[in-house]
């Protein structure tokens, strides 16, 4: 396959397959942006690594992970397994909530929507805490596979709910907000009958934390990741004809309520083995997207690896923060999400009150 990117009229840059029907259009910042996120990220992660109760020098964190001393140091102990699959963990969280939140917020044409506004987070929760609940200490492997059934069912609730010849997006934005009020009262109530030890994990669960979280949770949530992320960029062409709406995509000959499907599940899914992998981190779907608008511009092209970048380095540094702000004591992440989404999300709805 010939490929060749070639630079046209600012601020637009062109990747073309000249043997498949293949063409994506970003902006011309986008590689750089990238580039930045990425550095910025790395230094958070080496910092985070180093930091703790057991504080690690930075070359010798470069040298653990290289393998460039022996195995059975303190520091291969302290890094290897304690600190990095948490921090992996960490990102990719951050990474699948943010692309879920773009996703929804393209096919629902609202800037204010996102997994835990409507519905899908808490559909996700209620699932994994019942299992928690009823059936406690479950396989690491099995609590993203329940989350995603209970995502997806609220999703196509959701979907259902708001079908009138056609999925209007203010009809699922209003119908989600509903759902995942419902689905937070069941969990609710499954939260006051369950036993106290089942119910204290649940609860610390929900407050979304990555604390504890070792290789085997690295492993549960990657194949989502491997699966669907890719996923997600090869639809973002579709996400972008959706965005201009339903009829002018039509005329474009797109398959509207399959792509969107399509799309929503791809939501649906990274949103569900994220919070099913740290719990319920709210508001990272939110932000993200708005944080890659304002540096990459709209393009779907663009916006989804620049949302994904800034989603994980949010809830990696949201960790880092809630380890050092009292310490010894820790923070879950998704406390400090919370306080900085909450916030936010009310400057979007001031912002949005002559649309609403």
């Amino acid at each position: 396959m010939k490929k060749g990117v070639r630079r046209v009229s600012n601020p637009w840059l062109i990747l073309r397959s000249s043997r498949l029907a293949f063409s994506v259009w970003l902006d011309h910042r986008v590689p750089w942006v990238l580039l930045g996120l990425s550095l910025v990220t790395l230094g958070v992660i080496a910092f985070s690594l180093s930091y703790g109760e057991y504080p690690i020098p930075p070359f010798e964190v470069i040298k653990t992970i290289l393998r460039w001393q022996a195995t059975d140091t303190g520091y291969y102990f302290v890094i290897n397994i304690l600190r990095l699959p948490r921090i992996i963990v960490a990102f990719g969280v951050g990474t699948g909530l943010a692309i879920a939140g773009a996703i929804l917020q393209g096919i629902t044409r609202n800037s204010l929507a996102s997994p835990e506004i409507v519905g899908v987070e808490a559909g996700a929760g209620l699932a994994a805490v019942i299992l928690i609940v009823l059936f406690p200490a479950p396989s690491v492997f099995l609590l993203p596979m329940v989350a995603f059934v209970g995502a997806l069912v609220a999703a196509l609730l959701v979907y259902g709910l708001s079908w009138e010849e056609g999925s209007s997006s203010l009809r699922l934005i209003l119908v989600g907000i509903g759902v995942g009020a419902i689905a937070s009262a069941l969990t609710t109530l499954m939260i006051t009958f369950g036993n106290i030890d089942d119910v204290s994990q649940a609860l610390v669960w929900l407050a979304g934390s990555v604390s504890g979280r070792s290789w085997d949770h690295v492993q549960a949530l990657l194949p989502w990741l491997l699966i669907f992320l890719p996923l997600s960029f090869v639809l973002s062409r579709h996400l972008s004809l959706l965005t201009l709406g339903d009829e002018i995509a039509r005329g474009l000959g797109a398959q509207v309520e399959w792509q969107r499907g399509v799309l929503l599940l791809t939501s649906v899914a990274l949103a569900g083995a994220s919070v099913a992998t740290a719990g319920a981190i709210g508001f990272v779907g939110l932000m993200a997207p708005h944080l890659a608008r304002q540096l990459v511009g709209t393009g779907y092209a663009g916006l989804l690896p620049t949302s994904a970048v800034i989603g994980g380095l949010m809830v990696v540094s949201a960790d880092l923060l809630g380890r050092l702000l009292f310490a010894p004591i820790e923070l879950p992440c998704g406390i400090l999400t919370a306080a900085v989404g909450a916030p936010y999300f009310l400057y979007l709805l001031y912002r949005s009150r002559d649309e609403l």
